[in-house]
């Protein structure tokens, strides 16, 4: 397919000689006489590989039409060369700051135009391939790393008897928690993830304390107390994601201060760490223990409003309460 180029220039004889020397080259050319019609083009019509812009022109002159394109979304990066006859340095400056790619004067010498115009779109077809080539390979890495997490989020949760895929429920809960409150797509996969590893710390807690089915002594309990920092002290080396470890060190806070291991309180606490301990507290109630099935889903959504404002952040927990009043057939529990 041939390269397409706008040409937008108030000058005809102009339009004619640019769009008579690419056209000869191969290319495809659209003329245009302003620059509110470019700007109205880009909007929603189909996108050129390159626009040939003027600076001088009535009305909308060419930096302001090159301003105006980069706040439409859909054109932000598409490439630029100013036209223009004046050769002097701060103009040039100027258009660079603004974001064109290059500079042609006028009059055109058709070889330096035509050999202009194809190294710029060759340059950013180039960009672009590379560009897609790294977002695929950060992809990869990204299910990869995934996959990585969720095996070790696995191992964790076998060394507990009674909370077999609780890591991975809590994740889940986690990410509607902080989509409900407004996350992103690139938050979301980052609490998702901390919501897999919360829980981490308990590789280093002996399987006979967290599985012992009797009551836990006071020294048991403090043992068990220690895996949010030893949670933490694990994913502190994971230097690429530092966050992971907020989860993992404090989703035992209480909003009251009377959580641990630091003893945190209100928003001191990590936000993800706020939305995780939540999203905690309702897997525990909602899973089978020794002693125990899943409490019933009017005596969980009871002890999560009872927890609002002590326990929990009042905003995270009500909307869990919305969660579980969506959820007529009480599914959102440990099967």
């Amino acid at each position: 397919m041939a390269d397409w180029v706008i040409i937008v220039d108030d000058d005809e004889t102009n339009l004619k000689m640019a769009g008579h020397i690419l056209s000869r080259a191969g290319m495809r050319v659209t003329a245009m006489k302003s620059g509110e019609a470019l700007i109205r083009y880009v909007e929603d019509k189909d996108l050129p590989d390159l626009i040939l812009l003027d600076i001088k022109m009535p009305g909308m002159d060419g930096f302001e039409t090159l301003a105006r394109m980069r706040q439409i979304k859909r054109a932000k990066k598409l490439p630029v060369i100013f036209l223009t006859a004046d050769e002097k340095d701060q103009t040039e400056a100027k258009g660079l700051t603004a974001g064109a790619m290059d500079f042609i004067t006028k009059p055109f010498v058709p070889e330096i135009l035509t050999i202009r115009v194809r190294n710029t779109i060759d340059l950013d077809h180039l960009q672009r391939d590379l560009a897609a080539e790294v977002d695929k390979k950060t992809r990869e890495n990204e299910r990869l790393f995934l996959h990585v997490v969720s095996a070790l989020a696995s191992a964790i949760d076998a060394k507990d008897t009674y909370t077999n895929g609780h890591s991975s429920r809590v994740a889940d809960y986690s990410r509607e928690i902080a989509e409900r409150f407004g996350y992103e797509d690139k938050q979301l996969e980052e609490i998702f993830m901390m919501g897999l590893l919360h829980d981490v710390g308990k590789i280093g807690i002996p399987d006979a304390v967290i599985n012992k089915p009797a009551k836990l002594t006071e020294e048991e309990y403090d043992t068990i107390k220690n895996h949010p920092v030893l949670g933490a002290r694990i994913l502190g080396k994971i230097k690429e994601r530092p966050s992971f470890q907020r989860g993992a060190r404090w989703h035992h806070e209480r909003y009251d201060g009377k959580g641990y291991p630091d003893g945190l309180s209100g928003t001191d606490i990590p936000e993800e760490a706020r939305i995780i301990a939540v999203a905690d507290a309702y897997d525990a109630m909602t899973s089978h223990r020794s002693y125990r099935a899943p409490l019933p889903q009017g005596v969980v959504r009871e002890e999560i409003e009872n927890g609002i404002g002590t326990q929990f952040d009042p905003e995270f927990a009500r909307i869990m309460l919305s969660m579980i009043d969506e959820d007529t057939q009480y599914r959102m529990k440990e099967e």
